[in-house]
């Protein structure tokens, strides 16, 4: 499983807890979001998230 962050606002999203309040299931994968997701807390789209190495 990897994580992303938001490169405005620091917002991780890891795939392995989902996002369950975005309705965002644990376990999905990054490419498996939609496209036209928003950041959860500062609302920028999915370009501008980066992979976080682990």
């Amino acid at each position: 499983m990897k994580r992303y962050e938001c490169i405005v606002c620091g917002w991780i999203y890891d795939e392995e807890l989902g996002c369950p309040e975005e309705g965002i299931a644990p376990g999905t994968k990054w490419e498996d979001i939609p496209d036209d997701w928003i950041c959860p807390e500062c609302g920028v789209g999915k370009l501008d998230f980066e992979m976080l190495e682990l």
